[in-house]
């Protein structure tokens, strides 16, 4: 490990879902909006079952604590919007 990577600070946080459809919907929505700092954040997303991993990698511990507190927010969205549409989003259009 260099120097400069000594400097990183990091962090991984592991969300479950439902199922892994609903982990996936997650990544998928909250992938979509990049960071606002490239060049002092690191993002990385994955889906492992029905778990939603994220790690963050910043330059500073008050900025690991900006982005988890954005992240856990978008989740929460997602959640929400997930348990309000997701049973008749699958049933598809009611005639």
């Amino acid at each position: 490990m260099s120097t400069e990577d000594l400097s990183w600070h990091s962090i991984t946080v592991r969300i479950p879902f439902a199922s892994e459809k609903h982990a996936s919907i997650a990544r998928q929505v909250i992938e979509v909006d990049k960071e606002l700092q490239p060049q002092a954040v690191r993002r990385s997303l994955q889906v492992e079952n029905n778990f939603l991993v994220a790690t963050f990698t910043t330059l500073t511990v008050r900025l690991t604590r900006l982005v988890i507190n954005a992240f856990l927010e978008n989740v929460d969205l997602v959640v929400r919007t997930i348990a309000e549409f997701s049973d008749d989003a699958e049933k598809g259009p009611s005639t």
